[in-house]
């Protein structure tokens, strides 16, 4: 099976079935928190919000790093307040949002493709759905589930805060995607919508929930991945989390053997690796651009102790990390294909999407990627000059395959969020699965 529209007959579409949606309101963080009435102060990270000021605190811990993060907001009612407020400011706007139906748009985008979208869909997320976005009645309700996305610019100045990076700040009191309520009505549209593909995310959203029920849902999605007829490729895309046992319940309590791949930045590679005691999990943060090796011996070891082999039943042979300079997708070896067009085309997206140009502009572009580096550290790596004429360096390690490509970065971005879904998208849709059975 193949997710390449050139590789699929002209009379048939590839169909793909998704689960987690939202409206995102995408503004500025500053001027966001200055309608709120809060002054910069000090920073400090919040694993959950429970306030205006943990707000204020938790975007400038992040605003000064220039890392993106999300973060679930406890109070209903002050957050509802926070939303009426963000929506009607100046210069917001409405975005579908959730990081499946972002995938699932960027498909949509190709008039062969035909999503089918199992989250909780709003009249706004609605009526901003592609067309090629099929919605089940049963994920129809009443109203949306907002994400405020709130946005810096690289240099951006608040007080004595000044951003190292353009990035942004998520939360939300987002209880229908947390719940992962669509699981049913997804495993009963299997049937009839035959998808080629599922994309599973909102894991992160359980976040809000209590221990019991995150424990209970994610053996219900274990269950209802196993519902998944034999050889469709189901790809979980993770997002920011800050609780390391629901991070370890999803490393060990089969979620990770359950899917064929995965998609992931550098902040959830890192606490992964912390999680799970990993390699490299003594690192408190990266310092400034992950290192290649350290990336590298983390994905390693996750397809290794988790991915498909002999002797392990597990459907894990795929994964695609993303960071601001450069992509690693890396695959089990003898399970897929056309990776080198597929990495490549992941960091394509990624430069025309921030500056919202249809190709690459090379005004509007900086190569920030290492020139050269060690592909491991916990063994004798071996060390990769890129070669600008074939950017897309490749090595090899007890059968499995890195691909590497520096990403063209955007200098002054339109819109960062949903960057690693477009990734992705454009990852999977150029990768050739090759069945298993």
């Amino acid at each position: 099976m193949d997710w390449s529209s050139e590789h699929l007959p002209s009379d048939e579409s590839l169909q793909d079935c998704r689960v987690n949606a939202c409206v995102d309101v995408v503004l500025s963080g500053v001027k966001l928190l200055e309608a709120l009435g809060l002054s910069p102060g000090n920073g400090k990270d919040h694993t959950i919000l429970h306030s205006r000021n943990d707000l204020e605190e938790a975007f400038i811990h992040f605003m000064g790093k220039g890392v993106a993060a999300e973060r679930f907001f406890s109070d209903e009612e002050a957050f509802h307040d926070i939303a009426q407020i963000a929506s009607e400011l100046p210069g917001a706007q409405h975005y579908v949002g959730g990081n499946a139906a972002l995938i699932g748009q960027k498909f949509a985008a190709n008039s062969d493709l035909k999503v089918l979208l199992c989250g909780p869909v709003g009249p706004k997320l609605h009526e901003l759905l592609d067309d090629n976005v099929f919605v089940p009645p049963e994920s129809l309700q009443e109203v949306d589930e907002f994400h405020l996305i709130l946005e810096y610019q690289a240099g951006e100045e608040w007080g004595r805060l000044k951003a190292p990076h353009a990035n942004r700040f998520i939360f939300s009191h987002d209880l229908s995607n947390g719940a992962m309520n669509m699981l049913e009505v997804f495993v009963s549209s299997l049937e009839e919508f035959q998808p080629d593909l599922v994309v599973l995310s909102g894991l992160h959203m359980m976040e809000g929930q209590s221990k019991e029920l995150q424990r209970k849902r994610l053996l219900e999605v274990v269950t209802s991945i196993s519902d998944i007829p034999t050889g469709i490729p189901v790809h979980l895309e993770l997002a920011s989390m800050t609780n390391r046992e629901l991070m370890r319940s999803i490393v060990h309590q089969q979620v990770f053997p359950a899917v064929t791949s995965l998609g992931l930045n550098e902040q959830e590679l890192l606490f992964l690796s912390q999680a799970a005691s990993g390699p490299h999990s003594s690192l408190s943060s990266w310092n400034g651009v992950p290192d290649v090796g350290m990336v590298s011996d983390i994905l390693f070891w996750i397809l290794k102790e988790h991915g498909r082999s002999k002797s392990r039943a597990s459907d894990l042979t795929r994964i695609h990390f993303h960071t601001l300079v450069y992509h690693i997708l890396a695959t089990v070896d003898g399970h897929w294909a056309n990776q080198l067009a597929a990495v490549a085309a992941g960091a394509r997206v990624a430069g025309t999407q921030a500056c919202a140009t249809e190709t690459i502009d090379a005004s509007r572009v900086s190569l920030r990627a290492p020139r050269e580096f060690m592909t491991s550290h916990s063994e004798a790596g071996s060390r990769i000059v890129i070669d600008p004429s074939r950017p897309v360096a490749e090595w090899h390690r007890e059968g499995v395959s890195f691909h590497f490509t520096p990403v063209l970065v955007c200098k002054d971005p339109i819109r960062t969020v949903g960057l690693g879904d477009a990734i992705s998208a454009e990852g999977l849709f150029y990768s050739e699965a090759r069945p298993h059975y």
